[in-house]
Formats: structure tokens, C-alpha cells, sequence
């Protein structure tokens, strides 16, 4: 991450070198001067490096410790590149958990900007306001193209004496959005308009909770309230031994202003994730009347879905990483199916800037009236990147993708592509 910090950190060192120079009398004034000036600068080094905004793409929690730096804090994500294809598909599409046949190689372009402005108060609260732009135009992230105001809204934490890690915020935002990383899938997803809070202690056990409206989306993500509504929570930080248990629960509903079609109808969501050790985790989410969102509104609608990722280090420079999902799904607007899909990315780091990476993904619909979809991926990426971890960035990738997908009574799709893309969070 990337903060416009140059000028007040310049700023700060040019002082403490006026500051010096009015009191270097003697040789070892000198010396006791140049020692502290080393000293200061490495204190502002540091407050800047913990100020960071973690950007990955979830909503951002501010803690009581957070100093908040001089100036604009920018952060954000993008992808964006060159993506080849002369075949029947440029991309594998299989199942509606995300890209299911594996993320690498099989995306499309788009980023995220996002500045913010974080302020701590006399009486300690810390506050911040943040603006988010964004430019997809894919309609699976919410935006039919051109830029979209994704987030406006601000927020503030240590206001309680009680409750100083409670965060309180209201404005559009990023909300309630557990992502899973190697099918890009957002399991839960209720980005939205609203307020509420996060961190509310509860004796070592921590509750989130939000009220949001969906935002019109027939202009992209620049509308107002369309009138479908979640009420959200989800209960962390509750330690099970092998691993830590998160709890989600959300109800949907509409008002007055909403489509006629669904002004009646509810919906409901339970959710877990459950760590299984160090790099592992296991997911299950039931819906009713919903899928990924309790803005869905979808009546008879019912969805099961499980799944179990992770990683593992044979060596320090080889890792794998996998997931494996089941879903089911049952409706009357919607095919009766279950959905499976299993995908493993064996990564080779070469050196802190060199890699390889490989990832291979098959994916089905096995549907109740006897028919079949399913579809298989397998991408080879040679990567440059900052940094000697799998999730460094930016990261400079050139791959070449080959898979198809092959329908009952369907002539068979096949996808031949070659890319070069970069990919960056800061």
C-alpha cells in the first residue's frame, strides 16, 4: 500500500533538522543530536508502515490503536490485461459459485480506487470517511460499465469507554462479503447503503450487525435505495481450539418502493467457517428464498453449500493450494440441481521474484431432469511479482489457458487463450 505521505514525512525530518541545528553548540551535542534525529525518523517510519489500510477487498474496520497518517490514504485492486481468444469461449463458465473451474487465467478486467481520510479526535475517537470508485462493467460485480461510486461513508471507533473496539458507521459501503480465493467467489454478499457497527464485545465473543438497502443498479452502481433490504450479523472471535468459529445470520425483506413481484416476500441466511488449523477452513451456508444475498428475494428458493479450502508447503518454495465445494439448489424459478467443483494451484517460487504457477479445475451440474453440465480448465503462469509469497504484489502474469465445456445434447465449447495481466492490492 501506497501512502501520499512524502511531503508530511519531509516535512517532519526537515524540522527536527532546523531543530538540530539551533542547538549543535559543541561536538558532543552533535553527536546526541544526530542520534535523536535517527531516532525520530525511525519512529515516523514505523507509525507510517502500522497506519496501513489492509486492502483486500472487504470492508475496512478501524481499530482504537489506528493513528491515522497526514494526508489521503490510497489504496485499492485491479486487474487489468490482455486476454486472447480465438476458440469457441474466451472463459470456462460452469455452476454458479463463482469461476468453478479455477480463477487463473479465466477473469475479467476491472479495479477498485479507493481514498480515505482518517482523523483522531482530542477524546481519542478515531475517525475516517472513505470514497470508493470502481470499473468492472461485468454485470457478476454489480456494474453494467463505465465508473461506478462504490463507497461513501464514515465512520468512527473508541467512542465508548466500555466498548473502545466498538466501530460504528452509516453511508455506502462494502458489507458483510466472506470472499473465497481460488473460484473469486463472494459466498455471502450485501454491499449496500446503511449503517451499523462491528466489534461489539460480548465477553471475548465479538457481533457485527447492519441494516443496508440494495442500490439501484440500472445505472450501474449509482443509484438509490431499490427497495430490498437486509438486516445482517454475523458473531466472531469464538475459539474452538482448532481453529477459530465465525456465525452469520441475515434476513431480507422489502418495502412499498421494491418491484411489485417481490414486495411480500422474505428471506433468510445461516452461514459458518470454521479454521481447521492453520491454513485451512471449511464453509457451509443455508438460504431460503436466497442464494448469495438476502437482497435476492428469490420465494422457493432453497441453497446448500459447503466447501473445504486451504493450502499446504511441501517445501518453503512449493505450495499447493486447493477447494472443493458441493451446492444445492432447489426452486421453483430455478433447475434443481447440485453443483461440484474441485480446484488445486500448485505454485514454485524461483526466487523472491520469479514463479510458476499451475492450476487445474473441473467443474459439473448434475440437474434433476437428467442432464449434465461440466467443464474442466487447466492455466500455466509465469509470474513476476514483488515479493517471494504466493499472494505478493503487484504481480506481472503471462499465461495460457486450455479447457472446454460440454453440455448434455450440447455441442461441446472449447476455450483456447493466452494473456498477460498484471494484479495488485496496496
Amino acid at each position: 500500500m501506497y501512502h501520499l505521505r512524502k511531503l508530511p514525512v519531509a516535512v517532519a525530518v526537515a524540522a527536527s533538522l532546523v531543530s538540530f541545528s539551533s542547538f549543535s553548540e559543541t561536538e558532543s551535542n552533535n553527536s546526541a543530536q544526530i542520534e535523536e534525529l535517527t531516532k525520530r525518523i525511525q519512529e515516523l517510519e514505523t507509525k507510517v508502515q502500522e497506519t496501513d489500510y489492509i486492502y483486500d477487498q472487504q470492508p475496512a474496520v478501524l481499530t482504537p490503536d489506528f493513528e491515522p497518517p497526514q494526508g489521503l490514504i490510497f489504496s485499492g485492486y485491479a486487474r487489468y490485461g490482455m486476454h486472447y481468444s480465438d476458440s469457441d469461449s474466451a472463459y470456462i463458465d460452469v455452476g454458479s459459485s463463482g469461476r468453478s473451474v479455477g480463477r487463473l487465467g479465466n477473469e475479467a478486467n476491472g479495479g477498485e480506487i479507493q481514498f480515505a481520510y482518517a482523523k483522531k479526535a482530542d477524546n481519542g475517537a478515531v475517525w475516517d470517511i472513505v470514497a470508493m470508485f470502481d470499473q468492472w462493467g461485468n454485470r457478476a460485480w454489480g456494474s453494467e460499465g463505465g465508473v461506478n461510486l462504490k463507497k461513501m461513508y464514515a465512520g468512527v471507533t473508541n467512542v465508548f469507554e466500555s466498548q473502545p473496539e466498538l466501530y460504528m458507521w452509516a453511508g455506502r459501503d462494502f458489507h458483510q462479503r466472506p470472499q473465497q480465493g481460488l473460484n473469486d467467489y463472494f459466498w455471502m454478499s450485501h454491499d449496500g447503503q446503511g449503517g451499523g457497527f462491528n466489534n461489539l464485545n460480548l465477553g471475548g465473543v465479538k457481533l457485527d450487525m447492519g441494516i443496508v438497502g440494495q442500490v439501484d443498479s440500472e445505472t450501474g452502481a449509482l443509484g438509490n435505495d431499490n427497495g430490498k433490504y437486509a438486516l445482517t450479523s454475523k458473531l466472531h472471535g469464538i475459539d474452538l481450539g482448532i481453529g477459530a468459529l465465525d456465525l452469520y445470520a441475515n434476513y431480507g425483506f422489502a418495502s412499498k418502493q421494491a418491484d411489485v413481484s417481490v414486495q411480500d416476500n422474505n428471506s433468510w441466511q445461516l452461514g459458518a467457517t470454521l479454521g481447521l488449523g492453520a491454513s485451512n477452513k471449511f464453509v457451509f451456508k443455508y438460504a431460503d428464498n436466497s442464494d448469495n444475498s438476502a437482497f435476492d428475494l428469490n420465494d422457493d428458493l432453497k441453497v446448500i453449500y459447503a466447501s473445504l479450502e486451504g493450502g499446504i508447503s511441501p517445501t518453503d518454495a512449493f505450495k499447493v493450494d486447493y477447494l472443493a465445494s458441493f451446492k444445492q439448489l432447489n426452486g421453483e424459478d430455478t433447475s434443481d440441481r447440485n453443483e461440484y467443483s474441485v480446484i488445486a494451484r500448485p505454485m514454485y517460487q524461483w526466487d523472491d521474484v520469479h514463479s510458476t504457477w499451475l492450476e487445474a479445475g473441473y467443474a459439473m451440474e448434475d440437474h434433476d431432469d437428467n442432464t449434465e453440465k461440466k467443464g474442466w480448465k487447466v492455466t500455466l503462469s509465469q509470474n513476476v511479482s514483488l515479493g517471494g509469497l504466493p499472494w505478493s504484489r503487484p504481480m506481472l502474469r503471462f499465461y495460457v489457458t486450455a479447457g472446454d465445456v460440454k453440455a448434455t445434447d450440447v455441442e461441446k465449447v472449447d476455450t483456447l487463450a493466452a494473456g498477460a495481466m498484471f494484479e495488485a492490492w496496496w
